[in-house]
Parts: C-alpha cells; structure tokens; sequence
C-alpha cells in the first residue's frame, strides 16, 4: 500500500465520554495536519472542537450529545465532507482492552471485530464506543485499511508475578489478569524520554505517571514494562476524575446488602460517580477543585487523597524496579498543574525526588533540582500521534 506524501492517516482515540481523533500526513514521518475532539458525550454541554493548519479547519460549536450513536456520527458526517476516500492510507483506532490474546497493533478484521466484542465485558466503557467508530468508519470508508492499536500491548509482557490476580486460579482460563492500560501513552513517553535524553537514560529504572481524566502509574526498565497501576479494567489503580481506582472487594456485597446495589449499578457508580466526583461532590476537573480548596474542604480532601494516593503509588512502582531514576509526569494533571506536582512528590526526598519550584512552576521539561538523584521531567503525551505512528508500521510492512 503507498505511504506517500498524498496519503494521510486518520488516529482515532475513543474515550468513556470523549472521541479525539487526528489527520496526519503518511510520509515521510506523520506530520499532523489537523486535530480535534467530541466531547461531553452524555451531557448537555457537549462540543465538537477542531484545529488545523488550514484555517477552515479550525472551529468550535457547542450542543448536546446524548450518547455515543450521536457522537459517532456527528464526526462521521464532517469526516465524509472533509476526507477524499482516495487520500486515506489508513484509520488508526487506540482500542482500550486487547485482552490476552492481542499484544501488538495489527490490521482490523472482521475476525478480531468479533473477538472485541466478546471482549466488551471486560471494559464496557470503552470498548463499546471504540467499536461503534470502527464499524461507522468501515460503513463510510469501507475500502480503507483499519488498524487495531492496543492500549494493554505495551504492558502484554510484564512479568508474571505482576499479572496475576489473585483469586481461584481456574479464572485465569477466562482471560483474568492485570492488563494495565495508557499503553500508547507509556510508549510514546519512552520513545520522547530516549530522544531527549537518550537511549541510556531511556533504558534505566523509569517510572511515568498520566495523569488526567484517567490516571495510572507505571514502572519501566530497559524500556519495558515491569508493573503498572491499572489492572482487568482501566477502572483499577488510583483516583480518578470519576472512577473510584482500586476499593475494597468487600465493598460490592456491602453496599449490595444494605441498599440492594445491583452489579450494573455498583459498576456505575465506580467509573462515573466516584473519584474527585465522589469525593468533592462538585467537580471531577482537578483546576475547579484546586480553585476551591481554600473554601471547600470537600474540593481540598479530592486533591489530598488523589496526591496521596499517587506518590503511594510511585513508591510502589520503585520497589518494583528496585530503584528509580527518572520519573516523568504527563497527561492533562501531570503537565500542567504545578501544585498537583509538588503534593505528589512533596515527602520523596528520600527517594531522592526534590523538585526545583522555579522550574516547577513553569512547567519546565525537567523540574528536578540540581541535587536531585532522582531526574523528574514533564513530557507532553501523544495519543494520537503513536497511533500514526503505529499505522505507518503496518504500511511499511504491508507494502509490496
């Protein structure tokens, strides 16, 4: 197939509540032409939102968007007036959960189509949604290549001792294991770590944090994963904007008892009711809480717990790695909020994290201070540029 400077590649990144997708140029490195997102899926204060190169292309317009059907096709229809069939190399999907059989990206068929979705259970957020996009884009696009990129690919090889989960060993039959999740997230931040601060330090005892919407940890050597936060579903691990991370098993016949919670609703109220949501009761975006926590000791608790629970988390991922030596913080939280940073890592000097607060406070590419052993970097994470990336592999493969 051509990957030539006419092709483009089409990233779609399918969330709980959002769709982000890219345009970028095929050839010879995936340039982005345009970018944008659908977003508030669910609400009444959803936005479809896009800027590119060519000023036509850049816009914001704000209505409802009462669920998934109206998103898919919302993008659909702007997608049919804006792409040329012909000009499309590809379509790119970051799709959530490969389960245990899919460990790297691959070329959709109508096979693993229906693998996914017997794979729907395992992550009825995302999946559903993700599956939706594939199948419209094959119904409006029906001659252009879909790939599959695996978020749980990155962390398919962790070692064992971190896969399994321990109850009755006969689930694991049925696919039950820690997958761990923000895969392309991880691979794209090690790809920068070694650019910017080369292959060797790319290759020491790394831990990256994305911090957003969703939030997870992970612990790489030699650029590979060695444990991670999130583990059968992306709604394990720490805090979230409104999942709970990891609770108390016994939780789920607590509340099923004294107030006849049915799983269907205990899974509601774990993914979209909890986290920052749960705890502040107000607001599950980390800047309205920030702004509120001198006021509102709910908002300030929400901040707390999530800092808390996520330098617990680090240095957990360091006695996975036995040490650590860069720690990266990225995602919407991890780049751009400064105090979050500082809460985080405030109480690990002994770990030999000390931040610099000048350079913290601009969000500099590396915030450490000059004696810290331990280097601390911001990088910029690129969903959907690992995606293009990802795609124009299986081209370059696929070509005759």
């Amino acid at each position: 197939m051509s990957t030539s400077q006419s092709r483009t590649i089409l990233a779609v990144n399918a969330g709980s509540s959002t769709i982000k997708f890219a345009l970028f140029d095929a050839a010879p490195e995936p340039q982005r032409a345009l970018e944008g997102c659908v977003d508030g899926i669910g609400s009444g204060r959803g936005s479809f939102s896009c800027q590119g190169v060519n000023p036509i292309d850049t816009f914001a317009r704000h209505f409802a968007i009462p669920e998934r059907f109206n998103a898919a096709h919302v993008l659909m229809d702007w997608l049919g007036e804006r792409l040329d069939p012909a000009s499309l190399a590809a379509i790119g999907h970051r799709v959530v959960h490969g389960g245990p059989g899919y460990s790297q990206t691959q070329a959709l068929t109508v096979a693993m189509r229906d693998d996914l979705h017997r794979l729907s259970a395992l992550d009825p957020e995302h999946l559903p949604l993700e599956l939706l996009m594939i199948d419209t884009l094959h119904l409006r696009f029906p001659s252009v290549l879909q790939v599959a990129c695996f978020d749980t690919a990155f962390h398919h090889a962790m070692p064992r001792v971190a896969r399994i989960v321990p109850i009755p060993r006969r689930y694991e039959a049925h696919g039950v294991r820690r997958y761990g999740f923000h895969g392309l997230s991880c691979a794209y931040l090690v790809d920068e770590l070694a650019r910017l601060a080369g292959p060797g330090v790319a290759a020491g005892r790394v831990i990256l944090t994305h911090l957003g919407n969703g939030s997870s940890v992970t612990a790489v050597r030699d650029g590979k994963s060695v444990d991670t936060s999130m583990g059968l579903t992306p709604a394990g691990g720490l805090p979230m904007a409104t999942r709970s991370g990891d609770v108390d098993p016994g939780l789920a016949w607590y509340l099923s008892r004294t107030e006849q919670m049915t799983p269907a609703k205990f899974n509601h109220m774990t993914n979209h009711e909890s986290g920052l949501l749960g705890i502040s009761e107000t607001s599950c975006d980390m800047r309205v809480l920030l702004a509120a926590q001198e006021e509102d000791e709910r908002a300030a608790e929400a901040v707390a717990v999530f800092c808390y629970q996520a330098r617990k988390t680090i240095c957990a991922m360091a006695a996975a790695l036995e040490g650590v030596d860069t720690l990266v913080f990225s995602g919407g939280t991890g780049e751009h909020s400064a105090e979050v940073r500082a809460r985080i890592c405030d109480g690990l000097a002994f770990m030999g994290i000390r931040l610099d607060p000048a350079r913290n406070a601009q969000n500099a590419p590396v915030i450490s201070a000059d004696g810290s052993t331990v280097s601390v970097r911001v990088i910029h994470t690129d969903e959907q540029r690992m995606i293009a990336q990802e795609v124009r592999r299986v081209l370059e493969h696929s070509a005759p």
